[in-house]
């Protein structure tokens, strides 16, 4: 009954709208003007709409940006994060400013130079002055954008400090795994051909570097003020670091290794306390659609004070454990037995 009656008061609407449509052609027609002429009152009053739009519109777009910017990431969790979200405020405010300027002046536009009779354009083809103007602007802007651009990327692309933590993300459809290479600093060999049930990363037990290797899954820590040296792994299709907090991504592509690094600057708990959120957790994400569970694909991370690192990562176990250590005494018999 309730539809019936919705489907009526849609069609009286309609009806209503007609016959005010037909009154005012009526009246018009009773005015002596013509129904379809377009007078300069119709155009002015078009161009104050246009003024009135323009208000409302900028209102909006501020509206927008004050209610959804706490929706935004937070401050960068990381040293290189920091600059890159400098660059990026510096080129959102020449945009906004553009935008802003741009869209005033059209619509101011179409209010000033409304349509009027006997009115004809101005025939102007040409001025090199204004050519130049909007030529060279452009051109410095652009400059000085790409100047920055560069400058920050030479920054943040520089090699990795030598004494920084150095830890291999390994991805696959669909996780991460991490890999961290231990004491000594250095990542063992791996290869896809020893990759199995047990060994999803394809890891060499024959090479020593690898003993001390520890693997973890589901989440990963690092220390806050440390240089972190990634190594990026993929075993299947193209994926794509994102550590969307500490401003940082790298692709992960089959077949070859590839580098990145940050400095974090704040814990895990520093960041809650700064997000006011008890529940916050950095993560790590894959940013290329990878597949049907892409979306999944994520990984935790925690962001410790150093002495808390120290504890965590002392508790981990190597991932070759008590093998590594009965292939290091073996290698020593052997050693041994030559001499």
């Amino acid at each position: 009954m309730i539809t019936f009656l919705v489907y009526v008061a849609i069609i009286l609407t309609i009806v209503a709208v007609a016959y005010l449509v037909r009154v005012f052609e009526l009246s018009s027609e009773l005015k002596g003007v013509k129904q379809h002429e377009i007078t300069d009152e119709d155009n002015k009053a078009q161009g104050k709409m246009w003024i009135y739009f323009t208000v409302a519109f900028m209102a909006f777009c501020l509206w927008q940006v004050l209610k959804y910017k706490d929706k935004l990431l937070p401050v960068a969790a990381s040293e290189q994060g920091a600059s890159l979200d400098w660059l990026f405020n510096f080129n959102m405010i020449i945009i906004s400013f553009v935008f802003v300027v741009t869209n005033i002046l059209l619509f101011y536009f179409a209010y000033k130079y409304h349509g009027k009779k006997d009115n004809t354009a101005t025939y102007y083809p040409h001025n090199n002055k204004l050519e130049l103007l909007w030529t060279i602007v452009p051109a410095v802007v652009l400059f000085i954008i790409i100047f920055l651009g560069l400058k920050t990327w030479n920054t943040i692309m520089t090699p990795a400090e030598p004494n920084s933590l150095l830890i291999e993300l390994y991805a696959k459809q669909f996780d991460w795994t991490a890999r961290y290479a231990g004491k000594d600093n250095q990542l063992g060999t791996s290869n896809y051909k020893l990759i199995t049930g047990t060994n999803a990363l394809g890891l060499d037990s024959n090479d020593s570097k690898n003993y001390d290797d520890i693997i973890v899954r589901n989440e990963f820590h690092i220390p806050v003020g440390q240089d972190i040296s990634f190594r990026f792994r993929s075993r299947d299709v193209i994926h794509s670091a994102f550590f969307p907090h500490f401003r940082a991504q790298m692709n992960c592509v089959p077949g070859m290794t590839t580098l990145y690094h940050f400095t974090p600057k704040l814990t895990t708990a520093q960041m809650r306390a700064e997000t006011k959120n008890n529940k916050f957790d950095y993560i790590l994400l894959c940013n290329k659609i990878c597949g049907a569970s892409h979306y999944n694909m994520q990984m935790t991370i925690v962001v410790d004070t150093p002495e808390d690192y120290q504890k965590w990562i002392s508790s981990q176990k190597p991932f070759f454990g008590k093998k590594a250590t009965a292939q290091n005494q073996n290698t020593e018999v052997k050693t041994l037995a030559q001499k």
